[in-house]
């Protein structure tokens, strides 16, 4: 069994329905989930799969052009993100309209302290 990779993204805002309509495909050809805040400032992506795929989805992004583009994690394995769960068993991309609401879900997937400390939030000795 591969791995699962987890990454994580921050633009200026994701507004563009024909974008948001060209990431879905991507995370559904690719088999990644993917986890989109949409709408005003600021826009953010959580996308997990494998290594390989996870990377096609970054590059998929950047061909995008977001204003602001940051990649904000890198691709790593989950083993060694504290606390993470297991690997979901769909594929496909979720949309959230709040920041609180990507937080909530990250923190049901066990990524709470990683998203935190990711998008600067807290500090890595705190």
């Amino acid at each position: 069994m591969s791995s699962r990779f987890v990454a994580l993204i921050r633009t200026h805002h994701i507004t563009s329905r024909k974008k948001v309509a060209t990431l879905k495909k991507a995370a559904d050809k690719l088999e990644c989930h993917v986890l989109l805040r949409s709408g005003s400032y600021p826009g953010m992506m959580y996308c997990e799969g494998t290594e390989e795929r996870v990377s096609e989805w970054i590059a998929t992004v950047k061909r995008l052009r977001y204003k602001d583009y940051r990649l904000m994690a890198r691709p790593q394995d989950s083993a060694m993100v504290e606390d993470c769960s297991q690997p979901k068993n769909t594929s496909g991309l979720e949309e959230v309209a709040s920041v609180s609401e990507f937080g909530s879900r990250m923190e049901r997937n066990g990524l709470r302290e990683w998203y935190r400390k990711a998008m600067g939030y807290v500090q890595d000795d705190e």
